[in-house]
């Protein structure tokens, strides 16, 4: 099996460490909002590998994780006069009815960030011990970029490069915490009004791209077959992952990098914050209002005009989600999307025909999911106790992969008691 490499940029024979053995981890999303159709796509793309990897008989370990603690969540909290954690446990529920609407597998382990506060203090202090990260006069802790020589081999970005964007950005700060302006938070100081930890460094909370270090390295181990993702988690999340972690683990931190792309509206991502997402948890009414208002080609002003199809929003959404069924149910005049294309570039087929048969695709694709999430609903217990799985599960695996580890190594330090008694003789001298 071959899968496409972002860091190698070249498809390679996928090989995993371990002999029918896979260890995946996914980043999972930020649980401050509804996820959208965009937000679903990593879901299905990874779930689909995974799948296929456990039909073939292999053994599948995988982990998405919950990011529970972010200035997203803090800030929502804030606007609607809860806390962040009221804020992550709605959104993560509602994120787990959808995953299960879309018929996704459970991750073997689903770890939120908050339950790893130690796992991430511990990261910092290697770093720091290290040389690769620094305390600053607040209470910030920032890793040091220049101190990795191989920082920005995932994006395939030159420190040099990015150093020249960061001139202007240097001459503005005022009261500069960071050593270089390419230095990222790894722990960031308390705030009046948001949450905070106990540390060597006084009570603060996780920046964002620690946590998937540590959750990675708890529940599989310090190198890892697959890191999946957003593309737009390649720079800067993923390249931060790659450098704190190999920095404090010392070893490679992910054989191989898989990213999926992007969803666009009207030529832009679909984003929550651009407001152009079509949510999975929306009602039939609301999803054809945003299908007829779409973006299609501005020069296609009458039906009788050619039309383009790069950039035309409608055929993004065809292009992902029609099935030949499609067109037999809906549009019969068309024996597939290649005919249906090519008679709107050649003129003589309006945008209003075109939308009404994608809302059509959409409505028949998002009902099951629709009427999947209104099951769940009616047992909110039901959600909680998956919750509650999930975390035992966690830890069962953390305590799993600490064992193969003690084992593989040979270390039995806390079984021997001889060994304990000669050690504790030894150094109570």
């Amino acid at each position: 099996m071959q899968i496409f490499n972002t860091l190698t940029r070249q498809k390679e024979e996928f090989v995993p460490q371990v002999p029918g053995e896979y260890r995946i981890y996914v980043c999972g999303p930020t649980v401050y909002n509804y996820i959208h159709i965009g937000n679903a796509r990593p879901l299905i793309v990874f779930d689909t590998l995974r799948r296929y990897l456990e039909y073939r008989g292999n053994k599948v370990i995988y982990v998405s994780n919950i990011t529970d603690i972010d200035d997203k969540l803090i800030k929502k909290g804030q606007e609607e006069g809860t806390s962040m954690k009221e804020v992550a446990q709605r959104f993560e529920a509602e994120y787990l009815k959808d995953a299960a609407g879309l018929n996704c597998k459970k991750p073997t382990v689903q770890p939120r960030a908050t339950e790893h506060i130690q796992q991430i203090l511990d990261i910092v202090k290697d770093l720091i011990d290290s040389g690769h990260a620094y305390v600053a006069k607040n209470g910030d802790v920032y890793f040091r970029v220049k101190s990795d020589p191989e920082y920005g081999k995932l994006s395939h970005l030159k420190l040099d490069d990015l150093e020249s964007g960061n001139r202007e950005l240097r001459s503005q700060m005022e009261d500069d915490l960071k050593e270089d302006p390419a230095d990222f938070a790894v722990w960031k100081a308390a705030k009046p009004g948001e949450p905070a930890w106990e540390s060597p460094y006084g009570m603060g909370r996780p920046g964002w791209h620690i946590e998937c270090s540590a959750m990675a390295r708890k529940h599989l181990g310090e190198t890892i077959d697959i890191h999946a993702g957003g593309e737009d988690l390649i720079f800067p999340h993923h390249e931060n992952e790659i450098a704190q972690s190999e920095c404090a683990n010392g070893c490679e931190f992910a054989h191989y990098w898989m990213h999926n792309a992007f969803l666009n509206i009207n030529n832009k991502k679909m984003s929550k914050s651009l407001g152009n997402c079509i949510y999975l948890s929306e009602e039939p009414d609301e999803i054809k209002k945003k299908v007829m208002s779409m973006y299609t080609d501005p020069d296609h002003i009458k039906i009788t005009d050619p039309g383009k199809i790069e950039g035309n929003t409608v055929f993004t959404y065809l292009d992902a989600f029609c099935q030949p069924e499609h067109f037999e149910r809906y549009l019969p005049d068309y024996a597939n999307l290649d005919e249906l294309k090519a008679h709107y570039q050649r003129g003589g087929l309006g945008d209003v025909k075109v939308k009404k048969f994608l809302n059509n695709v959409l409505q028949e694709t998002l009902e099951p999911i629709r009427n999947r999430r209104k099951e769940l609903e009616k047992d909110i217990p039901a959600i909680y106790e998956m919750l509650k799985k999930g975390s035992e599960e966690a830890e069962k695996v953390a305590a799993q992969t600490l064992a193969d580890v003690k084992a593989a190594m040979k270390i039995n330090y806390f079984d021997d008691l001889d060994l304990i008694r000669s050690q504790a003789e030894r150094y109570g001298k």
